[in-house]
């Protein structure tokens, strides 16, 4: 079976599971570990990168960086917070899972094109770069939001 296939429907399964800890995770108070831990678990994935064959060029590195971080940004704007009953929650969005699903789509679409180009592995380095370069500035301003509504609930 198609790698590119494969990977895409296992990226599809993720975006799923994402929407659903989204949900339930509203559901429930925000906190400074439930922030910050998601990224410190996704980085051990940069493992990858001791097989040479998932080795990136600095022109792949930089533009998955770029991507990803721009990516962030839509993260960004729809992640809020708010308190309630001496708690902070995040906001449901539902302009976020619809974001979620076009990222997803975007993606998809970019690997497709770029598999035909790139080989697998550099593809999937790529991939993993572009995902932990939006999820990282997409926490630390969550952090950041989290922290100025601590202080005022202080």
């Amino acid at each position: 079976m198609d790698l590119v296939l494969v990977s895409s429907v296992g990226a599809v399964g993720m975006a799923v599971f994402a929407m659903f800890v989204r949900m339930k995770a509203a559901k429930k108070p925000a906190s400074v570990k439930k922030i910050l831990l998601p990224p410190l678990f996704m980085s051990t994935g940069a493992f990858m990168y001791v097989v040479p064959q998932f080795r990136l060029t600095p022109m792949e590195i930089m533009e998955s960086i770029v991507v990803g971080m721009l990516f962030s940004i839509l993260l960004i704007k729809t992640s809020k917070f708010e308190i309630k009953d001496q708690d902070i929650y995040l906001k449901r969005s539902r302009a976020f899972i619809f974001i979620l699903i076009g990222l997803l789509v975007v993606r998809i679409a970019a690997k497709l094109v770029l598999s035909t180009t790139i080989d697998f592995g550099e593809l999937s380095g790529m991939f993993f770069l572009l995902a932990f370069s939006m999820i990282v500035p997409w926490r630390l301003a969550m952090y950041r939001n989290y922290q100025k509504l601590s202080k005022e609930l202080n």
